[in-house]
């Protein structure tokens, strides 16, 4: 499992108190341990603080509200995904306004996200159907 230093520690739970309104209404649906997975708010992880965190999947949640994309958010957001890769955690960024317009379908993206993580013996079929046969030939 991932944590953080004390500093993070302190840091989670003063964010747990002070989450923005697209995370409590994420947070209301994800408490509930939708599809039987598990979540985090607010968790520590190494120097970052992750706005949701699945350990069965290894999938972290960001929310992404207008300031992820103002002045360093953007690079920020980088080196923690990168830093995320390294330790095979994987980062689902879903914008603070699909989650207002439809928190269902977000839960949506983000069990499907946890599915296919947690099983890896799962292949999403291709878009254009299977490979061909050994001697068959494509068209």
């Amino acid at each position: 499992m991932l944590c953080g230093p004390k500093m993070t520690v302190k840091k989670a739970r003063k964010l747990r108190r002070t989450m923005t309104a697209p995370e409590v209404i994420l947070w209301h649906r994800l408490r509930r341990k939708p599809s039987g997975f598990k979540f985090r708010r607010q968790h520590p992880a190494g120097q970052y603080v992750l706005d949701f965190f699945c350990s069965e999947a290894r999938l972290a949640i960001e929310v992404d509200g207008i300031s992820h994309d103002m002045g360093d958010g953007p690079a920020r957001g980088e080196a923690r995904d990168r830093w995320l890769e390294a330790r095979e955690v994987a980062t689902l960024r879903i914008p603070a306004a699909d989650i207002a317009r439809s928190a269902d379908q977000a839960i949506e993206w983000i069990i499907a996200a946890c599915i296919e993580r947690s099983n890896p013996h799962h292949h999403p079929a291709a878009p254009d159907g299977p490979p061909p046969r050994a001697g068959e030939e494509t068209t």
